[in-house]
């Protein structure tokens, strides 16, 4: 039995399967979600064969001291932007011995949103060691922000979409 809902599992499931067969070794940087993705991959008999480490980076602090965001990029540009994400990914590759890492932050709600961010928005990366740090992958989406847990589920299935071969 698990907490989690089936589809979340389902998806973790596959992520471990194939970066096993990949080889590949996975380090997580969560904010909005704290731990969710991280927990969902840790549900799986094996996924010690692929999760290395995982980082709840949920003030701003945190981001700077575990991950090494510059206080600059949260204070120019917040720390839901693409560039937080982005730093947030490259930290955890960096701190960790993972071939991949994926960063999550965002509003979840019920408070926090504004005009230019509101409830829902949701930023991502993904960065793959070797690969040069203009070939990250990130993104912000705006996510139903009907409710917090409607969030937070959807960001932890994009970052476990992301996290696949």
């Amino acid at each position: 039995m698990t907490l989690l809902p089936a589809d979340i599992v389902a998806l973790a499931a596959q992520v471990i399967a194939e970066n096993k067969a990949a080889g590949r070794n996975i380090a997580l940087a969560e904010s909005c979600t704290g731990g969710l993705v991280a927990a969902a991959l840790t549900e799986i008999a094996g996924s010690s064969a692929v999760v290395d480490r995982g980082f709840v980076t949920y003030s701003n602090e945190a981001k700077q001291e575990l991950l090494g965001v510059s206080r600059d990029i949260i204070e120019t540009f917040g720390a839901v932007s693409i560039a937080c994400a982005w730093a947030m990914a490259q930290g955890a590759l960096k701190r960790s011995n993972a071939d991949v890492a994926v960063a999550i932050s965002g509003i979840a709600g019920p408070d926090g949103g504004t005009d230019q961010k509101p409830v829902g928005t949701v930023v991502f990366a993904r960065a793959i060691r070797g690969q040069g740090e203009e070939e990250a992958l990130a993104e912000e989406r705006l996510l139903d922000g009907s409710s917090r847990e409607a969030v937070r589920h959807q960001a932890a299935l994009v970052a476990l979409e992301m996290l696949l071969p």
